[in-house]
């Protein structure tokens, strides 16, 4: 029984306000935005930082779906057990929002040049970039894959970075031959003065 305390004091320790791992489901997708919610509007956060925070989650969220269902198009490869991990956490000055899930090895050199590409901008920068991407799935019209999530155009990511305004951390560590897991964190400041 003494893991339960270990885990209690690691949560206290990472500031962490919420854990999930397990499948990800429509319905616990929106159970673990529900909660989140609740936490934030029992500490009195303010508005816009609430609405930082939810956009951030919503995009991590999608992101372990999509991947998800990637991994379940490799129909030849049996996925990794264990499946992904959402954390929140929430110190004096900022929200954490964390994700970790397997990714197929074949798409971590994509993910990777997306997300140092992302790193790479400025503000005006990721604007453009957010820009560009929508007009090309536009352009695409509905028969492409432009804006779709399957399409990986790497919109979500953009969006992550513009709402929190900081760059995005992330990592690849090898599974097996086939897999390896993709973690992502975010922070989004509770600077009210911060105009992002």
């Amino acid at each position: 029984m003494k893991y339960i305390y270990e885990l209690h004091k690691t949560m206290v320790e990472r500031s962490l306000i919420l854990v999930y791992e397990g499948e990800f489901t429509q319905e616990i997708t929106k159970s673990v935005l529900a909660m989140a919610e609740r936490n934030m509007d029992a500490i009195g956060e303010t508005s816009n930082i609430k609405r930082k925070v939810f956009n951030v989650m919503v995009e991590c969220l999608q992101n372990i779906v999509k991947h998800a269902e990637d991994s379940e198009e490799e129909e030849e490869i049996e996925s990794p057990n264990g499946s992904a991990v959402f954390m929140i956490g929430q110190e004096e000055d900022k929200y954490i929002v964390t994700s970790g899930n397997p990714v197929v090895n074949a798409k971590v050199e994509i993910l990777q040049t997306k997300l140092e590409h992302i790193n790479s901008l400025d503000k005006d920068g990721l604007k453009t970039l957010y820009k560009e991407i929508i007009k090309k799935g536009r352009e695409q019209g509905e028969g492409g894959k432009g804006l779709t999530q399957k399409g990986g155009a790497g919109l979500g990511f953009v969006d992550m970075a513009r709402k929190s305004g900081q760059k995005l951390h992330f990592d690849f560590e090898p599974i097996d031959d086939h897999f390896s897991f993709f973690s992502l964190k975010t922070i989004i400041s509770r600077n009210k003065e911060e105009k992002k």
